[in-house]
């Protein structure tokens, strides 16, 4: 099913016009001067589990939430009969209740009181080594802490607190610590890299660390040939494949020893109101990877963490593309992002596509990035029909708005890696289709940064009602028809307002910026050209272009 929506333009109580997105479940009755901004299709909310009433509390089965009691057979115990008898709730009253790893079953709503902490041991032993998935491709791993697979009809809910006990299982930079938490983390044992600039948990760590390629399964290898490696194979704390009707709400989910939340091929997923939380420091700790899923709503929750934070998936390279599944009919709304590499994420292991997906009412504080969409030569995959509005961003570390197709290039800057085409194939990535309106960023070394492959080009983006206060401006390279209307930049740097590498059919209407700037433009690339400038606030604008390397001046004009 498909719903008809509206985009709404909002003048707010302080004086200025800010986009404000609404639909029928979070418009707010008392918003002035709403017109109609324009319409797009939009997926119905996913539909939601639903339980028996009937509940089993794991005291009744002897659990003891005493931090030391090892319960995990009897958690599971709780789970299987509850499921076997048509579902329903088991309950995790107050206490910390320490387990090994969880294995959810259908029908069943996994919920912890306010005052439970579900504390996942540190014995690594009890966890096996399985065939999962991780990256976008199989691989092995340690058992997740929680995990399911094929469900249908299971919830983890409650304002509990779910801890994966994630600093065991982590290797750790010198460089993310203050003095005194490295002093800390080597009382704690461990191994030191030779440069005594990484602490590694173990020998089984390091000796994986040191090993190409060490979690893919190879052709005539068990598992039991990785055992040697264990410790490097660290599990995402939750991970549900291929279940339908998933609710996480209100829960706590801290300190995983990978990503914290992966949600695989799931259908009709819902994440309201959870709180996820991983150390700044924590390596590859991704708030929520979403991959290859369908009719997916992310809603109402806050984010800290050591990777990216909301991030769409689709699969790695030559297997992503194989199962053919993309990220589809995903809402991100309202919700809250402090530090991450990304405050939304789309990619880089996006080689299923990813479509359909609506962004807004979003807040960004401090992260890296603020939109991220990054992908690479050999992902392939298409990323097309991304709806993006009401964002607002504070203190990002990088760009406010990123879109590179050079994902793990050594540089962020135009020109900071070689342009040379290569042939097109499956292998080939695509990012296309974008609208991206009502973005406010006070804080950011650069505002925009556009790079594409010179084989394929980023095209099809629209930039509407963009304000940025940053060091420096827009960034675009090897794009097709950029549509930039109503852009305001308050930028530090006495460098270019626009930078435009190989840029072509780009328009831009209403420009304005709040420094007098000696150069508006610089232009550069054979490749440039119909770059249409109308409406800008300069009205020395035209005198104020730098053309690179014989670049024409016939490629920009101003109206």
């Amino acid at each position: 099913m498909i719903k008809q929506i509206s985009f709404l333009l909002a003048t707010v109580s302080f004086g200025i016009s800010l986009p404000v997105l609404a639909q029928e479940s979070i418009l707010q009755k008392d918003s002035v001067n709403m017109i109609k901004y324009y319409n797009v299709s939009m997926p119905d909310l996913p539909e939601l589990p639903s339980f028996k009433k009937d509940t089993v509390n794991i005291e009744s089965f002897h659990a003891k939430g005493d931090g030391l009691f090892l319960n995990t057979a009897i958690i599971n115990k709780a789970i299987t009969q509850i499921s076997r008898s048509g579902g329903g709730v088991v309950l995790i009253p107050g206490g910390v209740w320490l387990t090994g790893p969880i294995e959810m079953k259908s029908n069943v709503n996994l919920h912890l009181n306010r005052d439970a902490i579900l504390l996942f041991t540190k014995d690594k032993s009890e966890y096996h080594l399985v065939e999962g998935d991780y990256e976008g491709h199989r691989a092995v791993r340690n058992q997740s802490p929680i995990y399911g697979e094929n469900l249908e009809n299971v919830a983890i809910t409650g304002r509990g607190i779910i801890d994966g006990n994630g600093d065991v299982w982590r290797s750790v930079k010198k460089s993310k610590l203050t003095a005194d938490q490295w002093s800390n983390l080597l009382q704690y044992g461990g191994i030191l890299s030779e440069n005594k600039q990484t602490w590694y948990p173990s020998e089984s760590y390091l000796k994986g660390n040191n090993t190409k390629d060490a979690g893919y399964i190879l052709p005539g290898k068990s598992l039991n040939d990785y055992r040697d490696l264990k410790d490097f194979f660290r599990p995402n704390l939750l991970v549900f494949k291929a279940c339908k009707n998933v609710l996480l709400e209100n829960t706590t989910f801290q300190n995983s020893p990978a990503w914290c939340l992966h949600l695989l091929m799931c259908e009709n997923l819902s994440i309201k109101n959870a709180n996820i939380k991983n150390p700044a420091y924590a390596q590859n700790g991704d708030g929520m990877d979403i991959e290859s899923c369908k009719n997916v709503l992310i809603e109402g929750n806050t984010l800290t963490c050591g990777d990216d934070g909301i991030c769409i998936k689709s699969g790695r390279d030559a297997f992503g593309r194989e199962r053919g599944m993309p990220t589809e009919n995903v809402i991100v709304r309202g919700n809250v992002v402090y530090h991450a590499h990304g405050g939304f994420v789309i990619g880089s292991e996006m080689s299923g596509g990813a479509k359909n997906i609506f962004v807004y009412d979003n807040s960004f504080i401090g992260t890296e990035n603020g939109l991220r969409f990054k992908t690479t030569r050999g992902r392939g995959g298409v990323v097309s029909n991304i709806y993006i509005s009401n964002i607002y961003m504070k203190d990002i570390e990088s760009d406010a708005i990123l879109f590179d197709m050079y994902y793990m290039a050594t540089s962020s800057a135009v020109k900071g890696v070689k342009i040379k085409e290569y042939p097109v194939t499956v292998a080939t990535p695509q990012f296309r289709d974008f609208k991206i309106s009502n973005v406010v960023c006070v804080g950011a070394n650069r505002g925009i940064f556009v790079r594409g492959l010179p084989e394929m080009n980023i095209q099809n983006i629209s930039f509407k009602n963009i304000t940025l206060q940053t060091k420096q401006g827009v960034d675009i390279e090897e794009a097709k028809n950029i549509q930039i209307n109503n852009l305001r930049l308050d930028i530090s740097d006495k460098n270019s307002l626009v930078k435009i590498l190989n840029g072509q059919q780009i328009k831009f209407d209403g420009l304005s910026s709040e420094n007098n700037v000696a150069e508006i433009f610089s232009i550069d690339g054979e490749k440039s050209r119909d770059i249409d400038v109308i409406n800008a606030v300069d009205a020395n604008a035209a005198a104020k272009v730098q053309f690179l390397n014989n670049t024409s001046a016939s490629s920009i004009s101003f109206k």
